[in-house]
């Protein structure tokens, strides 16, 4: 058996549902649903609009405070074709599952822009290739970096994450100079802190993950914010930190690195996490700040 197989749904039985499966998704089902959404509802279009995938737990975090209470909603969605879901086949249990919009959802998106409604048999083809793309790990703990910030905002009175750019907005503002996979702006009792992240999952040499900082270095003093490294495991922190002494880091540029598995236990990448290269212990994410005169958050 392939352990690798998709696991889907059988279509569902809704009337928005049959409609999108019957490839007839009309403007009146559309306004149909609209009536429905809560604001919350709306907020999870927008950031599948923007971010393309979360997990189960992952929108826990973003908006439900409990897993139960997201179960259901999350399931009322989908079985109104608002979203889609897949996971793939694991034993020992089960994998959770990865949230998209549905054609009603992606349909709700294009009306509020003006834009034509997408062919609901468009939007299911890009949700199966996104479920078999190689890169879906990466933006999984990308997305999940931005989601753990979110979520202690959330829980923290005078914090918040006042900024999220996805990679290709990250690319619209950088250009081709480097390729971010995200960019944050962490508020603290008024305090910002803009950033760039990379998510690591360990598949690339330290010597190109290190040759990524050439690029944050060419950037204009206006985006030179501080690069953060967010590792999978303390050991490739270790490892990328013994590189870049060796290395050097570009003049002017603030590099901090934290590893996932040891964060989770100090509040996540809010908390004191972050070891500074060429510096000694380690810093609150709102404490980082740009290297020399730096730059400021444009808001």
């Amino acid at each position: 058996m392939d352990r690798n197989r998709l696991i889907r749904d059988i279509p569902p039985t809704s009337a928005a549902g049959a409609a999108s499966s019957a490839g007839r998704l009309t403007a009146s089902v559309v306004a149909g649903e609209l009536t429905r959404l809560t604001p919350r509802d709306r907020l999870l279009l927008d950031l599948l609009d923007q971010h393309k995938t979360f997990t189960t737990e992952q929108f826990v975090d973003l908006a439900f405070g409990s897993i139960g209470r997201a179960r259901n909603r999350l399931n009322t969605l989908h079985t109104r074709d608002i979203l889609d879901r897949f996971r793939h086949y694991q034993r020992p249990g089960s994998q959770s599952w990865r949230w998209t919009l549905g054609p009603v959802g992606a349909a709700i998106i294009a009306a509020t822009s003006g834009a034509t409604l997408p062919r609901p048999s468009a939007v299911r083809d890009a949700t199966a290739r996104l479920a078999m793309s190689p890169t879906l790990a990466h933006l999984l703990t990308a997305n999940g970096f931005f989601v753990a910030l979110t979520g202690h905002a959330r829980t923290h009175y005078g914090v918040r994450l006042a900024r999220w750019w996805n990679e290709a907005r990250c690319r619209e503002a950088v250009g081709a100079v480097v390729r971010p996979d995200g960019h944050g702006v962490w508020q603290v009792a008024g305090r910002a802190v803009p950033f760039w992240v990379e998510a690591d999952l360990g598949t690339e040499t330290l010597s190109r993950v290190a040759g990524k900082l050439d690029g944050y270095g060419a950037l204009p003093p206006a985006r030179a914010y501080p690069v953060l490294f967010w590792l999978a495991t303390g050991a490739r922190e270790l490892n990328l930190h013994a590189y870049l002494t060796r290395a050097g880091v570009p003049d002017g540029l603030t590099v901090a690195t934290a590893a996932a598995d040891d964060a989770a236990e100090l509040g996540g990448p809010a908390g004191p996490v972050w070891r500074v290269a060429g510096r000694g212990g380690r810093v609150n994410l709102a404490d980082l700040i740009p290297s020399g005169d730096g730059a400021r958050w444009d808001a």
